[in-house]
């Protein structure tokens, strides 16, 4: 490819000629300014002013007023929010509590859902009563673990804000 093809294709960079005032002082050249002589006061003005007096010291405090005493639980928060090793074992236990939680109550579903089959697998006779001319079976496997899975549910969401606010009122030191 050469030159003539580069320069006037637009895909190449065109090259920039130079900004003229590269280099030279930003600021117009200052001339000097003729200053016109403003005339003395007249000599019996001059007697009836007062020579000009200093002012009166003062003393100035800048002082809110008294401070307010340092709450208890600042230094868990200020643990907290430097992550120190302290602060890294709190969450930890925090996030060890809720994990136990939230195992507990997966076995629970479990249990209670994945045991119906096996309920219905065990005792077939069971499994073949009917209720309103619907077996059981099929009302304990397709209707009850709805309303249970909503209980079990609205149980782990009311027990982990229960031990996130157990935590929160330890770090705050509220008894």
């Amino acid at each position: 490819m050469d030159d003539a093809t580069r320069t006037s294709s637009p895909r190449w960079p065109r090259v920039r000629t130079p900004d003229p005032t590269l280099g030279r002082s930003s600021r117009p050249e200052m001339k000097p300014v003729s200053v016109e002589r403003v005339p003395g006061a007249p000599a019996h003005a001059k007697a009836d002013v007062d020579p000009p007096t200093k002012p009166k010291r003062q003393r100035i405090v800048l002082d809110d007023g008294p401070v307010a005493p340092v709450r208890p639980y600042l230094h868990s928060r200020s643990e907290l929010a430097q992550q120190t090793s302290w602060g890294a074992t709190l969450i930890a236990d925090q996030i060890h509590g809720l994990l136990k939680i939230g195992v507990l109550f997966a076995l629970l579903t479990v249990a209670v859902v994945g045991g119906l089959p096996l309920v219905m697998w065990l005792l077939p006779d069971f499994a073949r009563l009917e209720v309103v001319g619907v077996p059981l079976a099929w009302l304990l496997l397709g209707v009850a673990p709805f309303p249970v899975l909503g209980g079990i549910g609205l149980l782990f969401v009311r027990v982990t804000e229960r031990h996130e606010r157990a935590f929160v009122d330890m770090i705050e030191h509220r008894g």
